[in-house]
Protein backbone atom coordinates (compact mmCIF):
# COMPACT_ATOMS: atom_id res chain seq x y z
CA UNK A 1 0.00 0.00 0.00
CA UNK A 2 1.31 3.51 -0.81
CA UNK A 3 1.38 6.26 1.45
CA UNK A 4 -1.61 8.31 0.77
CA UNK A 5 -0.67 11.39 2.70
CA UNK A 6 2.63 11.81 1.34
CA UNK A 7 1.58 11.42 -2.38
CA UNK A 8 -1.45 13.68 -2.09
CA UNK A 9 1.09 16.20 -1.01
CA UNK A 10 3.92 15.65 -3.57
CA UNK A 11 1.09 16.79 -5.83
CA UNK A 12 -0.19 19.47 -4.43
CA UNK A 13 3.15 20.51 -4.22
CA UNK A 14 3.31 20.88 -7.69
CA UNK A 15 0.13 23.60 -8.09
CA UNK A 16 1.34 25.82 -10.03
CA UNK A 17 -1.19 29.28 -10.27
CA UNK A 18 0.35 30.97 -13.77
CA UNK A 19 -0.57 34.77 -14.40
CA UNK A 20 -4.35 34.47 -15.16
CA UNK A 21 -4.88 32.91 -12.28
CA UNK A 22 -5.12 29.57 -13.53
CA UNK A 23 -3.86 26.69 -11.67
CA UNK A 24 -2.32 24.18 -12.65
CA UNK A 25 -0.08 20.51 -12.95
CA UNK A 26 2.13 19.91 -15.54
CA UNK A 27 2.50 16.27 -16.16
CA UNK A 28 0.44 13.01 -14.54
CA UNK A 29 -1.31 12.82 -11.45
CA UNK A 30 -1.04 9.49 -10.05
CA UNK A 31 -3.61 8.87 -7.43
CA UNK A 32 -3.76 4.88 -8.09
CA UNK A 33 -3.95 2.37 -5.14
CA UNK A 34 -4.05 4.53 -2.44
CA UNK A 35 -7.25 3.06 -1.07
CA UNK A 36 -8.85 6.40 -1.37
CA UNK A 37 -12.57 6.68 0.03
CA UNK A 38 -12.84 10.32 -2.05
CA UNK A 39 -10.99 12.18 -3.70
CA UNK A 40 -9.10 16.13 -2.49
CA UNK A 41 -11.42 18.40 -3.13
CA UNK A 42 -8.43 21.05 -3.64
CA UNK A 43 -8.03 19.27 -7.16
CA UNK A 44 -11.50 20.48 -8.32
CA UNK A 45 -10.68 23.61 -9.56
CA UNK A 46 -6.92 22.30 -10.82
CA UNK A 47 -6.38 22.03 -14.73
CA UNK A 48 -4.20 18.63 -15.11
CA UNK A 49 -1.52 19.11 -18.45
CA UNK A 50 -0.86 15.52 -18.47
CA UNK A 51 -3.08 12.14 -17.51
CA UNK A 52 -5.34 11.10 -14.57
CA UNK A 53 -5.07 8.23 -12.40
CA UNK A 54 -7.81 7.27 -9.65
CA UNK A 55 -8.13 2.99 -10.20
CA UNK A 56 -8.10 0.32 -7.29
CA UNK A 57 -8.73 2.69 -4.74
CA UNK A 58 -12.47 2.55 -2.69
CA UNK A 59 -14.02 5.65 -4.52
CA UNK A 60 -17.83 6.09 -4.95
CA UNK A 61 -17.65 9.67 -6.49
CA UNK A 62 -15.67 11.67 -8.57
CA UNK A 63 -16.50 14.17 -6.42
CA UNK A 64 -13.37 16.65 -6.62
CA UNK A 65 -11.84 15.40 -10.19
CA UNK A 66 -9.94 18.21 -11.98
CA UNK A 67 -12.96 19.55 -14.28
CA UNK A 68 -10.06 19.75 -17.14
CA UNK A 69 -7.30 16.22 -17.67
CA UNK A 70 -5.29 17.35 -20.86
CA UNK A 71 -4.24 13.46 -21.56
CA UNK A 72 -6.23 10.35 -20.07
CA UNK A 73 -8.81 9.92 -17.39
CA UNK A 74 -8.44 6.63 -15.59
CA UNK A 75 -10.88 5.41 -12.61
CA UNK A 76 -11.84 1.97 -13.19
CA UNK A 77 -11.71 -0.62 -10.51
CA UNK A 78 -13.20 1.29 -7.64
CA UNK A 79 -16.86 1.48 -6.51
CA UNK A 80 -18.04 4.11 -8.51
CA UNK A 81 -22.05 3.95 -8.39
CA UNK A 82 -22.02 7.95 -10.78
CA UNK A 83 -19.59 9.89 -13.38
CA UNK A 84 -21.05 12.97 -11.26
CA UNK A 85 -17.92 15.14 -10.89
CA UNK A 86 -16.00 13.93 -13.60
CA UNK A 87 -14.22 16.09 -15.90
CA UNK A 88 -16.11 17.97 -18.86
CA UNK A 89 -12.82 17.52 -21.31
CA UNK A 90 -10.79 14.90 -21.78
CA UNK A 91 -8.16 15.39 -24.01
CA UNK A 92 -7.68 11.77 -24.11
CA UNK A 93 -9.33 8.21 -23.11
CA UNK A 94 -11.74 8.09 -20.48
CA UNK A 95 -11.58 4.18 -18.42
CA UNK A 96 -14.46 3.65 -15.68
CA UNK A 97 -14.60 0.07 -16.18
CA UNK A 98 -15.04 -2.41 -13.06
CA UNK A 99 -17.00 -0.30 -11.44
CA UNK A 100 -20.74 -0.25 -10.20
CA UNK A 101 -22.04 2.16 -12.59
CA UNK A 102 -25.85 2.19 -14.10
CA UNK A 103 -25.48 5.28 -15.87
CA UNK A 104 -22.85 7.14 -17.49
CA UNK A 105 -24.78 10.80 -16.47
CA UNK A 106 -22.49 13.29 -15.15
CA UNK A 107 -19.25 11.96 -17.56
CA UNK A 108 -17.83 14.05 -20.52
CA UNK A 109 -19.41 14.80 -23.62
CA UNK A 110 -16.52 14.51 -25.95
CA UNK A 111 -13.48 12.15 -25.37
CA UNK A 112 -10.88 12.57 -28.19
CA UNK A 113 -9.48 8.78 -27.98
CA UNK A 114 -11.05 5.92 -26.06
CA UNK A 115 -14.30 5.56 -23.64
CA UNK A 116 -14.30 2.65 -22.10
CA UNK A 117 -17.27 1.01 -19.47
CA UNK A 118 -17.55 -2.27 -19.41
CA UNK A 119 -18.16 -4.32 -16.30
CA UNK A 120 -20.45 -1.70 -14.79
CA UNK A 121 -24.50 -2.47 -14.10
CA UNK A 122 -25.42 -0.55 -17.34
CA UNK A 123 -29.01 -0.30 -18.12
CA UNK A 124 -29.01 2.39 -20.45
CA UNK A 125 -26.41 4.69 -22.25
CA UNK A 126 -27.85 7.93 -21.80
CA UNK A 127 -25.67 10.23 -20.71
CA UNK A 128 -23.21 9.16 -22.16
CA UNK A 129 -20.13 10.91 -24.44
CA UNK A 130 -21.96 12.10 -28.23
CA UNK A 131 -18.64 11.62 -30.14
CA UNK A 132 -15.70 9.47 -29.28
CA UNK A 133 -12.49 9.88 -31.52
CA UNK A 134 -11.37 6.12 -30.98
CA UNK A 135 -12.62 2.91 -29.83
CA UNK A 136 -16.06 2.90 -27.50
CA UNK A 137 -16.49 0.05 -25.15
CA UNK A 138 -19.65 -1.34 -23.37
CA UNK A 139 -19.73 -4.66 -23.20
CA UNK A 140 -20.26 -7.22 -20.37
CA UNK A 141 -23.34 -4.68 -18.97
CA UNK A 142 -26.68 -5.07 -18.55
CA UNK A 143 -28.09 -3.70 -21.72
CA UNK A 144 -31.21 -3.95 -23.59
CA UNK A 145 -30.85 -1.28 -26.34
CA UNK A 146 -28.17 1.01 -27.19
CA UNK A 147 -30.21 3.96 -27.18
CA UNK A 148 -27.84 7.09 -25.78
CA UNK A 149 -24.86 5.43 -27.69
CA UNK A 150 -22.18 7.76 -29.59
CA UNK A 151 -23.32 8.85 -33.23
CA UNK A 152 -19.54 8.42 -34.38
CA UNK A 153 -17.00 6.36 -32.98
CA UNK A 154 -13.64 7.28 -35.19
CA UNK A 155 -12.32 3.04 -33.72
CA UNK A 156 -13.88 0.19 -33.07
CA UNK A 157 -17.46 -0.23 -30.99
CA UNK A 158 -18.11 -3.48 -28.46
CA UNK A 159 -20.84 -3.95 -27.57
CA UNK A 160 -20.80 -7.78 -27.04
CA UNK A 161 -21.88 -9.62 -23.92
CA UNK A 162 -25.27 -7.76 -22.82
CA UNK A 163 -28.77 -8.18 -23.15
CA UNK A 164 -29.46 -6.65 -26.59
CA UNK A 165 -32.42 -7.55 -28.81
CA UNK A 166 -31.60 -4.85 -31.33
CA UNK A 167 -28.72 -2.76 -32.40
CA UNK A 168 -31.30 0.41 -32.88
CA UNK A 169 -30.09 3.67 -31.09
CA UNK A 170 -26.46 2.28 -32.08
CA UNK A 171 -23.62 4.38 -33.67
CA UNK A 172 -24.11 5.50 -37.51
CA UNK A 173 -20.40 5.34 -38.49
CA UNK A 174 -18.05 2.80 -37.01
CA UNK A 175 -14.29 3.37 -38.49
CA UNK A 176 -13.22 0.35 -36.62
CA UNK A 177 -14.24 -2.97 -36.27
CA UNK A 178 -18.29 -4.05 -34.42
CA UNK A 179 -18.50 -6.52 -32.06
CA UNK A 180 -22.23 -7.53 -30.97
CA UNK A 181 -21.85 -10.83 -30.03
CA UNK A 182 -23.18 -12.71 -27.14
CA UNK A 183 -26.48 -10.65 -27.04
CA UNK A 184 -29.87 -11.48 -27.87
CA UNK A 185 -30.40 -10.36 -31.06
CA UNK A 186 -33.06 -11.36 -33.40
CA UNK A 187 -32.41 -8.90 -35.91
CA UNK A 188 -29.70 -6.93 -37.46
CA UNK A 189 -31.60 -3.61 -38.42
CA UNK A 190 -29.68 -0.41 -37.05
CA UNK A 191 -26.57 -1.80 -37.57
CA UNK A 192 -24.19 0.47 -39.21
CA UNK A 193 -24.11 0.53 -43.38
CA UNK A 194 -20.44 0.29 -43.19
CA UNK A 195 -18.06 -1.17 -40.51
CA UNK A 196 -14.40 -0.30 -41.33
CA UNK A 197 -12.93 -3.31 -39.47
CA UNK A 198 -14.37 -6.35 -38.43
CA UNK A 199 -18.35 -7.86 -37.76
CA UNK A 200 -19.12 -10.27 -35.16
CA UNK A 201 -22.76 -11.18 -34.39
CA UNK A 202 -22.15 -14.97 -33.09
CA UNK A 203 -23.70 -16.54 -30.43
CA UNK A 204 -27.13 -14.54 -30.64
CA UNK A 205 -30.85 -15.56 -31.58
CA UNK A 206 -30.75 -14.49 -35.56
CA UNK A 207 -32.62 -16.47 -38.01
CA UNK A 208 -31.79 -13.31 -40.33
CA UNK A 209 -28.56 -11.39 -41.70
CA UNK A 210 -31.42 -8.89 -43.29
CA UNK A 211 -31.13 -5.26 -41.55
CA UNK A 212 -27.06 -5.78 -41.33
CA UNK A 213 -23.51 -3.92 -42.83
CA UNK A 214 -23.95 -3.71 -46.51
CA UNK A 215 -20.03 -2.93 -46.10
CA UNK A 216 -17.72 -4.64 -43.76
CA UNK A 217 -13.86 -4.18 -44.47
CA UNK A 218 -12.95 -6.41 -42.56
CA UNK A 219 -13.69 -10.12 -41.56
CA UNK A 220 -17.92 -11.13 -40.36
CA UNK A 221 -18.43 -13.51 -38.32
CA UNK A 222 -22.12 -15.10 -37.50
CA UNK A 223 -21.66 -18.07 -36.11
CA UNK A 224 -23.86 -19.89 -33.15
CA UNK A 225 -26.98 -18.73 -34.46
CA UNK A 226 -30.19 -20.41 -34.61
CA UNK A 227 -30.01 -19.45 -38.98
CA UNK A 228 -27.13 -21.59 -39.65
CA UNK A 229 -26.22 -19.35 -42.19
CA UNK A 230 -23.90 -19.73 -45.29
CA UNK A 231 -20.90 -18.02 -46.27
CA UNK A 232 -23.06 -17.19 -49.41
CA UNK A 233 -26.27 -15.91 -47.07
CA UNK A 234 -23.50 -13.41 -45.67
CA UNK A 235 -22.26 -12.11 -49.25
CA UNK A 236 -26.11 -12.01 -50.30
CA UNK A 237 -26.20 -8.98 -47.85
CA UNK A 238 -22.87 -8.06 -47.16
CA UNK A 239 -19.76 -6.80 -49.05
CA UNK A 240 -16.59 -9.31 -46.85
CA UNK A 241 -13.48 -7.76 -47.60
CA UNK A 242 -11.78 -10.55 -45.86
CA UNK A 243 -12.94 -14.20 -44.21
CA UNK A 244 -16.09 -14.91 -43.82
CA UNK A 245 -16.94 -17.29 -40.34
CA UNK A 246 -20.18 -19.41 -40.46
Amino acid sequence: MRNDQKALADIYSRIITESNGRKVIKGDVDLDDLYLEELPDWLSDVEVRGSFYCSNNRLTTLAGAPETVEGHFYCYDNKLTTLAGAPKTVGGSFYCSNNRLTTLAGGPKTVRDSFWCPFNRLTTLAGGPETVGDSFSCSNNKLTTLAGAPKTVGGEFFCDNNKLTTLAGGPKTVRGGFYCHDNKLTTLAGAPKTVGGEFYCDDNKLTTLAGGPKTVEGEFSCANNPGNFTKRDVRAVSDVGWEIFV
